[in-house]
């Protein structure tokens, strides 16, 4: 075979992966627009089953469209941040609906992806601490405290270099959060008290 001719054969097998990648970082658009749409209304305590729904389908639909023909696109950083997002989305929403949090296999996606997005779970949990806060209901709040420590010591397990985990930032994010949180629990409390004792 002549080189042009290999030169075009290389061409157009590129040019194929170049339109699926397009349409990859399309579909990872959608998912992360998704997943934080979900997020926000979780907190507004609105319905999100439909939102759900439609996200697991884009996840589905990606996976579909890169696994068997460009599994190196799967793991591309696009398509890992949008998993990520989605992972976040689904881990919340089962913890806010009092649900077991799903394991990585559950949701078809990676171990690393999975604890990125369960790293950020930590600052939906403080929103939700906060909110109990603003409502005084001091029990909830050490409840939402209780699970981002419960994740954050979770997370503390994985101690890998940054190219094969880049978990560090979130674990030091994670643990300003909790010291944060616990800090405002605790002069919210103090401050009850002392509204009582007057």
């Amino acid at each position: 075979m002549k080189l042009q001719e290999i030169a075009k054969s290389v061409e157009e097998e590129l040019d194929e992966k170049d339109s699926v990648r397009e349409i990859a970082i399309k579909s990872s658009r959608a998912i992360i627009r998704l997943a934080s749409q979900s997020i926000i209304k979780m907190h507004r305590r609105e319905e999100v089953k439909d939102d759900l729904r439609r996200l697991k389908e884009e996840v589905w639909h990606l996976k579909s469209l890169l696994s068997n023909q460009y599994p190196d696109l799967l793991y591309a950083g696009f398509v890992q941040n949008a998993f990520q997002e989605y992972c976040e989305a689904i881990i919340l929403h089962s913890i806010l609906q009092g649900e077991e949090i799903p394991h990585p296999k559950e949701l078809g996606i990676n171990s690393e992806a999975y604890l990125m997005g369960l790293g950020d779970v930590v600052g939906e949990l403080r929103r939700e601490a906060l909110e109990s806060l603003r409502k005084e209901e001091f029990s909830q709040a050490e409840e939402y405290l209780r699970l981002m420590e419960e994740i954050y010591e979770n997370l503390l397990r994985f101690n890998y270099p940054s190219g094969l985990l880049p978990l560090k930032p979130k674990q030091d994010t994670a643990r300003a959060l909790i010291e944060k949180t616990r800090s405002e629990i605790t002069m919210a409390q103090i401050a009850m008290r002392m509204r009582k004792d007057k």
